[in-house]
């Protein structure tokens, strides 16, 4: 089997369940943020949106190279946007997914930081940990700020505390 056969699944089962979580982001508090270490709300939005264009980026090129002064993150203004701009790289990604031979999935691919690499390996390997688990990774961290503002949280793998069809007790806990 082809392993953009094993990968586009998992990959629209992963978008699906983002577009939940981005689709319950509350415009009205994207300026939140739970600590002055953490990123605004707008700003972590914005990043799991932008990640399913890593996977198209991957795909496409050998490297990714990046300055500090280069990268302007995406900071959407309103949820339209943030849907928006995640629906537009989604798509991207799956098309450029759906394209991929074994043989380029198998091919290398790095990363360089002020000309320096930083991540070399094959773009499966690319497209699993820095496209999918980077995205779990910080869609998680979403659902933690949802959670602090008492935003319902969409269930992800089942029904959250939010959708389940009953409630625990203390009493019963």
């Amino acid at each position: 089997m082809a392993i953009r056969d094993l990968l586009i699944p998992e990959f629209d089962q992963e978008m699906a369940n983002t577009r939940k979580m981005l689709e319950a982001v509350p415009e009205k508090h994207f300026d939140f943020q739970p600590h002055p270490k953490s990123w605004k709300l707008n700003h972590l939005a914005g990043h799991i949106a932008e990640l399913p264009n890593w996977a198209t980026h991957t795909m496409n090129s050998e490297v990714l190279e990046l300055e500090s002064v280069q990268h302007v993150p995406f900071e959407p203004a309103t949820r339209k946007a943030l849907l928006d701009q995640f629906e537009k790289y989604a798509r991207g990604a799956h098309l450029a997914l759906v394209a991929a031979t074994d043989e380029q999935f198998n091919k290398g691919w790095s990363m360089k930081w002020e000309g320096k690499t930083v991540i070399a390996m094959p773009r499966i390997a690319v497209v699993r940990s820095m496209v999918l688990n980077h995205l779990i990774h910080h869609r998680a961290h979403l659902g933690v700020y949802l959670r602090l503002l008492d935003v319902a949280v969409p269930g992800m793998y089942g029904p959250s505390a939010d959708e389940a069809p009953f409630v625990v007790s203390e009493k019963a806990a």
